[in-house]
């Protein structure tokens, strides 16, 4: 009996947990989106391409008319299969003074994605987000969304990118990265041609 008790408090408490997590999510989300609201109401715009060079070309092209990344996901669609979509906001104080500018980092390697990373933050640019997608060509990959706001022409951030099919060796690995200052800042879970079914990590320091 005072088994079946455990087992109840320690689903209760999991769900708990996840509840309070899921409740502090949706406070953010709902506090970004009342600082767009606030300044009056929104445009949006879908972009979707199997082609991550086109996407790169549609995020600049939109930012040009005041639009910024909001969220993206690759998968399936009815339209267009295998697809990354890209869903972009615009707000009615948007100012032509500080466009955006996008970098669209693709890559089956892991090491290569790292080194681009870095590369572009140090050229100003900070990481937004992250997906896994099969594209046009029959390859998966890890897909990456930066940005940088104006003119800026250098950033401090160092980014660390971890990858494996083991989420116990994947806990060890983001402990040591902690231990350094790293914070996380993306987490997907995909089949990827990097190594099969991989949880990718990306953290950063600044």
């Amino acid at each position: 009996m005072s088994r079946l008790i455990n087992r109840c408090s320690i689903g209760t408490s999991l769900v708990h947990r996840f509840v309070s997590i899921a409740v502090v999510w949706t406070m953010l989300a709902a506090s970004a989106t009342s600082v767009y609201a606030a300044n009056g109401q929104l445009d949006y715009r879908i972009l979707a391409t199997a082609k991550t060079s086109t996407m790169e070309q549609e995020l600049n092209s939109a930012a040009q008319s005041g639009y910024r990344f909001s969220k993206v996901m690759g998968g399936k669609t009815a339209n267009g299969g295998q697809e990354v979509v890209i869903a972009m906001q615009k707000s009615a104080s948007s100012s032509a003074d500080n466009v955006s500018s996008y970098k669209l980092l693709a890559t089956t390697r892991t090491s290569t994605m790292q080194k681009e990373l870095q590369q572009w933050a140090d050229a100003g640019y900070e990481y937004l987000d992250q997906t896994v997608f099969e594209t046009a060509f029959g390859g998966k990959e890890v897909l990456v969304i930066m940005e940088r706001r104006g003119l800026k022409p250098t950033s401090t951030s160092q980014y660390r990118l971890l990858a494996t099919s083991k989420t116990s060796t994947m806990e060890m690995e983001l402990s040591d990265a902690g231990k350094d200052g790293f914070v996380l800042v993306g987490f997907t879970v995909g089949d990827t041609a990097i190594g099969g079914q991989e949880v990718v990590s990306i953290l950063r320091k600044n």
